[in-house]
């Protein structure tokens, strides 16, 4: 086989996975299981009692699991520039994620040393926290850029 039909080959395979999509209907099924999630994170705060950490990561799991849902979902009008938009608010969603999880340790460990005046100790930020964060800012910067475009 040749080295043409080799990068041919690998190059369709990339084009698959960058055009991966799912049908619009998901987008409810995502808002759904976000939605649910969030309401049970709610209701382990204020009204369940005992031990329910299984639960809080069962809220926390689905709840990344629908933010990605609604964010690989497609639109009822799919077209070049809603792919477009799309890809700018994962390069933007990743920067701002990167940039976020390299300062904000940092401005928690000088806050809490200002309110707490004691020698508080850094603390790394959580995976859930750096994915939450992007998640949200790239379907925020997607739904705003397709609004004015």
């Amino acid at each position: 086989m040749n080295t043409k039909k080799i990068m041919d080959c690998e190059r369709q395979r990339f084009q698959k996975i960058i055009n991966f999509r799912l049908p619009h209907k998901f987008m409810v099924i995502g808002i759904t299981i976000a939605a649910v999630s969030i309401i049970s994170m709610f209701v382990r705060a204020f009204i369940m009692e005992g031990d329910t950490e299984w639960l809080k990561e069962l809220s926390k799991k689905g709840l990344l699991v629908g933010m990605l849902i609604m964010s690989i979902s497609k639109d009822k009008q799919e077209d070049e520039m809603t792919v477009a938009l799309r890809s700018q608010s994962y390069a933007i969603g990743f920067v701002i994620g990167v940039v976020y999880a390299l300062v904000m340790p940092y401005v928690e460990l000088g806050v809490s040393n200002v309110v707490n005046s004691g020698g508080e100790t850094y603390k790394d930020l959580g995976d859930f926290q750096v994915l939450l964060f992007m998640l949200m800012i790239q379907l925020m910067f997607y739904h705003n850029l397709k609004r004015y475009r």
